[in-house]
């Protein structure tokens, strides 16, 4: 027989409540049903787990060790219980990067008025596919290169790309830069969610590269002065830096914007999230 959870928390409540009575009282169950529950629980693990008089209940020192893995357990019996029956008041947008750049704000005050009963959450983390194949959101923000045949996915934008330089770079004095003007520098790429890759350039013209973990590490090489940055318009809104100045890139193509979701059962309120989204990136 396997532990279950209803023995966990049998074993908990008695703990808390100091007795077999009141545990049942607390759970809703009899006495007896307590009982049985915490004698199961003992036999499956094979110690005892609660010192019991006439006047108190006790757990015993093997008894500490179990209830707090119970304890633990039971939160996330009940974690996993909110993932999957708060799915449709509950949209995670997932990204990389910079979100949505400039609409990033507008797009959470908007979402809230006109969808009061669905919670939006905003979640970073350096995947790929913005945390969708890890199952961390519902739809993510993609700028990578990336097999699009794996998902449903709508293009929503095309970016402009900016160079991130140093502030005292002697091309801050310009308007805008060119690929050319990049190519004796060190280039700091985010080589697994970055939307910048060497082939830019051409192979026999193509600038020294350092590879980082995350846009943190990405703003801390280019503040230094070590290194140069090719990144989507987004991030000059989302990461504006004291040491770093931004520049458009009069010379490179734009980068692409893709909405991801899942093909199979998508979150209720995704095409909601596109409609929307579709209409802040072309105002």
């Amino acid at each position: 027989m396997d532990v279950e959870v209803r023995q966990l928390r049998c074993l908990v409540a008695v703990v808390e409540t100091g007795t077999f009575t009141d545990a049942g009282i607390e759970l809703g169950i009899s006495q007896a049903a307590v009982s049985r529950n915490i004698l199961a629980l003992e036999g499956r693990l094979g110690v005892r787990l609660l010192h019991r008089t006439s006047r108190s209940v006790t757990p015993t020192s093997a008894g500490i060790r179990v209830l707090a893995r119970a304890r633990q357990v039971l939160t996330d019996v009940e974690e996993l219980v909110r993932e999957a029956t708060s799915g449709h008041t509950r949209l995670r947008l997932g990204h990389a990067w910079s979100a949505l750049g400039r609409h990033t704000a507008e797009f959470q005050r908007r979402w809230a008025a006109e969808h009061p009963g669905v919670e939006l959450q905003l979640v970073r983390t350096n995947t790929t596919t913005g945390g969708l194949a890890e199952g961390l959101c519902d739809l993510a923000v993609v700028r990578t290169q990336l097999d699009l045949r794996r998902f449903a996915h709508i293009t929503i934008a095309q970016e402009d790309r900016y160079a991130a330089l140093p502030a005292d770079d002697p091309l801050v004095r310009k308007r805008t830069v060119t690929l050319e003007q990049l190519r004796d520098r060190v280039l700091s790429i985010d080589r697994r969610t970055g939307s910048t890759t060497i082939d830019l350039w051409p192979a026999d013209a193509r600038p020294r590269i350092e590879f980082n973990q995350d846009v943190d590490d990405w703003l801390t090489a280019i503040a230094s002065g070590r290194c140069v940055g090719v990144t989507a318009q987004a991030t000059t809104t989302q990461y504006r830096r004291d040491g770093i100045t931004y520049r458009r890139l009069r010379d490179a193509p734009p980068v692409d914007v893709h909405l991801i979701w899942h093909r199979h059962d998508p979150h209720p309120a995704t095409q909601a999230a596109v409609d929307l989204l579709t209409t802040l990136y072309s105002s």
